[in-house]
């Protein structure tokens, strides 16, 4: 079961932005290379069954919103009427088809046919779906896209501005894509090459990992072998005729559903699906699908690895037979019970990691795995290479909880955090967004589950609680039945090779555990009344309108706090409150320091006396939280909330700078941490990339810079302390609180807060300058442990940064979309060289330096020379000559509608102001996004480019293996 709501909100952004109806793309014809496609029957001569096929054998009230539909062929439809975000419609194709599908020497085939229906088929030539969509407004990669799973192929298109035109076009090119793709042996070695770079591409170590995870986990059954991504072998083996008789087996309307979610009325989303669906007619016989197995008991209970570029990791598994259930009230209300079991004991997990010991983290999941088997998962990351202590450690903690009933105290905290997510669910559903809801719709189809409204989720929930489901006996027996199953497995990763690795994981899973356990934390009780306390209120200094037209007012008060309140009753039910403090990376030290802990260990070391046990306690059956970030000139901590808990929210947030707790345990959690992910480093371009490329591209700034295992063995609870607590007290304070709240209020609970602190400065800090490393004749060089078939290449321009030029960081991201259009076509469509070659601006508006133009592409250590040619043949094309008018709508359409979008929502609006309290060109500058960017010119673009674009600028960087250097070069 899941849940779904109904959503309005209007855009504030057209107010700003001139708005201009997306370019209608031509109407798609005939492709002579794709195969006759589907004959069209009117849709009055179309019966439709349009009885609720999702809820047979369900007695789950219905959600009325969503509307349902069978086609005489077999195809199904799902469709509902949703305004988030305003004017855009979400479809979604699902495909009953995954990898389990496959032969074995057809290993790969339903995500090699993903790529073949998206390249070319019935109504468009091949690349031209990506040009219709965009010139409608949707971008490739984020609004149009697909995946496929074990289980089902999934494909998705998030149409902006939507017209009945436009979903009647994208439709019609949909039901090409799924009965009549071009699949010609001249399309398969065209998209070949793609479908290996992606699996070349994938990290090396963590698929190792998980392949030998599933091969474990799962043997005996289809699923152990059956990776979506396929084996070289098979795919080097497919050819147009291969890939034919898969899609003609499974491609078929009755395995097929239209899911559609949008702002226009479902009656003409039904109409479209039957004009566009009912004449696709299967092909062959219509083959059973397979089975998928079950558990073996037989297979070996146990595997070892060993992967260096991964941490020492503990994985195990209690598997069940999944079969098919309805979907019925008891059937999700015993669930419920069982979820509650399981975050029970991961929370015991997770209050033992935090006191120290032999794991760094643990946790337990329940999962329905790929309609294979019902599964309990445990997943352990040890302390350095303490697995068996850990292993057996978690094994205490299990086995205490299957042997002794929880206190109810123990069960009511859990309910609490559940009431809290289902009750949020409900209170928000108005603004959900449709996106969201069509992809709930295919993975509740994909699990053979139903969906229902938002409000009666809830209500089987409490019914639940009201028949006395969750006592200490209910929750034993729930916590022995998901640790009881038909086969047990476990797996070990130790990063070096250990003698007697195997006989030592036996072992482990064997001993005796019964004097390990320990004693349970018994949780104090907590309230909001043991925070630090603050003086009386603060005073208002002066107020204003800061931005009339869009409701932004700004409160000084006489401390020196600042408020930006921007009340906004649509985002029903949520509140963004978020303090941006001090100079962010700009205060920070150029040199190496205790920064790079912040984010991990800073909100856990506590508030006051409390510890993080103590804050998880305050925070029980409430939406609150506290996370922190480091910006280039400030600081921030931010959380989303609620009408109801704001209040409190500012509370815990002010005691945080206030009185900040220094628990010690959460340094060394953080060092672990750190030491754990040192080895994932060099065993991969992409870790290589993590670990290096910011600080390389900051001339080695120590600001950016990753912490070598020596500085973070250095680290300590009082060099945390005394680095982090004066930045915490200085500087200026910028509260922010959007939402669904009024002003009134977000006032008199600044003022009680943070305005009842004391003093701040009113000064911003001027950010340190950020430099950019000098041209290099030829590519820097780092070197990975990886599979020699992996490198990377990375390409970067210096821009600038700062609010004065803010005209040019918008028309700079316009640029490198272009850049990354060209890039992606010749480096992945013509090539085959990279599967997802990227190009992006980034331009920091918190500093006057730091900003670049960005090219990353991963390929084989070979075409690293190509990849750099290709890029600065790209840029000096652009500096060169101007793009043409339809190329230039085709990336500024998407952003346009991107904007319009994103504008629904109080986050978009806290990132473009935030900082708009010190520096009021922030809020002024919202009013040119409009001219800046559907006002781009092909002159202003290729000015652009010959500005920043400079070959004499460039800086190059190559990842390769190490025994690769020269094919860098």
């Amino acid at each position: 079961m899941a849940s779904w709501s109904r959503a309005f909100r209007v855009s504030l952004l057209p107010l700003l932005l001139a708005s201009t109806a997306p370019l209608v793309g031509q109407v798609a014809k005939r492709n002579p290379a794709a195969p006759p496609p589907p004959a069209t029957a009117a849709p009055a001569a179309v019966p439709v069954d349009t009885s609720a096929w999702l809820y047979k054998g369900s007695d789950i009230t219905p959600d009325p919103a969503w509307s349902f539909g069978t086609l005489p062929n077999g195809l199904r439809y799902a469709v509902r009427r949703n305004g988030v975000p305003p004017g855009q419609v979400s479809v979604r194709v699902a495909m009953d088809v995954g990898s389990l599908y496959e032969k074995d020497s057809e290993r790969g085939f339903a995500h090699f046919i993903e790529h073949l229906s998206f390249r070319s088929s019935a109504y468009v030539a091949d690349g031209e779906a990506k040009r219709v969509w965009q010139r409608f407004g949707a971008t490739f990669g984020s609004d149009t896209n697909a995946s496929t799973t074990p289980t089902q192929t999934l494909y998705k298109l998030d149409l902006p501005s939507a017209t009945e035109a436009g979903l009647d076009e994208s439709l019609h090119i949909l039901s090409g894509m799924m009965a009549a793709p071009v699949l010609t042996d001249a399309a398969v070695n065209a998209e070949r090459p793609i479908v290996l770079s992606e699996r070349r591409e994938q990290p090396g170590p963590q698929v190792r990992f998980q392949n030998a995870l599933r091969e474990t986990f799962f043997a005996g059954q289809p699923l152990a072998e059956r990776s979506p991504i396929g084996t070289e072998e098979t795919l080097l083996g497919a050819n147009g005729a291969t890939m034919r008789a898969f899609h003609d087996r499974w491609y078929r309307p009755n395995r097929a559903v239209v899911i559609i979610s949008g702002d226009m009325d479902p009656a003409l989303f039904s109409k479209l699906i039957v004009k566009n669906f009912a004449g696709w007619q299967a092909k062959g016989p219509d083959v059973p699908a397979p089975g998928f197995g079950k558990p073996d008991p037989t297979k070996p209970p146990t595997a070892t690895l060993v992967e260096p570029g991964m941490p020492a990791v503990v994985a195990t598994a209690v598997l069940r037979p999944w079969t098919y259930q309805d979907d019925t009230v008891i059937f999700n209300q015993k669930r419920m019970v069982d979820t509650v079991a399981s975050r029970l004991v991961s929370r015991r997990l997770e209050t033992r990691a935090r006191a120290g010991g032999s794991f760094l983290q643990a946790s337990v999941s329940l999962d329905d795995q790929s309609r294979s088997a019902n599964a309990t998962f445990t997943s352990i990351v040890p302390i350095g290479d303490q697995w068996e202590a850990a292993l057996k450690d978690v094994r205490a903690v299990i086995a205490d909880a299957t042997a002794t009933a929880p206190t109810q105290a123990e069960i009511d905290r859990e309910l609490a955090d559940y009431d809290t997510v289902m009750r949020t669910i409900t209170e928000t559903s108005r603004v959900e967004a449709g996106a969201k809801q069509a992809d709930d719709m295919a993975g509740a189809l994909d699990i053979r589950e139903t969906t229902t409204a938002p409000a009666t989720s809830y209500a089987i929930f409490k019914d639940a609680r009201a028949k006395n489901m969750f006592t200490p006996a209910t929750v034993l027996a729930a916590t022995k039945r998901i640790f009881t199953g038909d086969a047990t497995r476990a797996i070990v990763n130790t990063p070096t090779a250990e003698p007697g690795v195997a006989a030592k994981l036996a072992a482990a899973l064997a001993a005796d555990v019964s004097k390990l356990a320990g004693e349970r934390r018994v949780q104090a009780a907590v309230d909001f009344s043991k925070l630090p306390k603050f003086g009386p209120p603060g005073t208002i200094a002066s107020q204003r309108d800061a931005e009339a037209q869009l409701g932004l007012k700004q409160v000084n008060f006489a401390n020196g706090v600042r408020l930006l309140i921007f009340p906004n009753p649509a985002e029903s039910g949520r509140v963004y409150v978020r303090a941006r403090f001090g100079g962010g990376y700009g205060a920070l030290p150029s040199t190496p320091s205790p920064a790079w802990a912040g984010d991990t260990a800073l909100v856990a070391s506590g508030v006051g006396k409390l510890d993080q046990g103590d804050l998880d306690q305050l925070s029980a059956g409430r939406r609150i939280g506290l996370d922190f970030g480091i910006d280039d000139d400030a600081f921030q901590l931010a959380a989303m909330t609620s009408p109801a808990d704001f209040q409190d929210q500012l509370k815990l947030m002010a005691a945080k700078l206030a009185k900040p707790g220094w628990d010690p345990a959460p340094i060394a959690r953080a060092k672990a941490a750190a030491q754990a992910a040192q080895s994932s480093f060099s065993s991969s371009p992409s870790g290589i990339l993590s670990r290096d490329l910011e600080g390389l591209l900051r001339a080695d700034d120590a600001r950016w810079t990753t912490p070598t295992p020596a500085q973070i063995d250095a680290l300590n609870p009082k060099d945390f302390r005394a680095f982090w607590k004066p930045l915490l007290a200085s500087g200026p304070i910028e509260v922010s609180v959007f939402g669904d709240v009024p002003a009134d209020k977000a006032i008199e609970a600044v003022a009680a807060t943070f305005g009842a602190m004391k003093p701040r400065d009113t000064e911003p800090l001027i950010p340190r300058a950020t430099s950019f490393p000098a041209h290099v004749a030829q590519p820097v060089i780092r070197t990975h442990d990886g599979v020699d078939t992996q490198a990377a290449a990375v390409i970067a321009w210096p821009t600038g940064g700062g609010i004065a030029e803010v005209r040019t960081s918008r028309q700079l991201d316009i640029l490198a979309q272009i850049f990354s259009d060209r890039l992606f076509e010749r480096l992945r469509q013509e090539s085959g060289a990279s599967y997802s070659p990227q190009v992006a601006s980034q331009w920091p508006l918190g500093a006057t330096s730091g900003g670049r133009i960005l090219a990353i592409g991963q390929v084989t250590p070979e075409n690293v020379p190509l990849f750099f040619r290709l890029a600065r043949e790209i840029a000096a094309d652009l500096a060169a000559k101007p793009v043409g008018a339809d190329e230039l709508a085709r990336i500024v359409t998407p952003i346009h509608q991107q904007l319009l979008r994103a504008s629904t929502s109080s986050q978009f609006w806290l990132s473009q102001w935030g900082g708009g309290a010190y520096d009021p060109r922030r809020i002024t500058a919202v009013r040119t996004i409009g001219a800046d960017v559907l006002g781009a010119t092909p002159a202003d673009i290729q000015a652009l480019a010959a500005r920043y674009l400079r070959p004499d600028k460039d800086w190059t960087l190559a990842v390769v293996p190490k025994a690769k250097v020269p094919a860098a070069r």
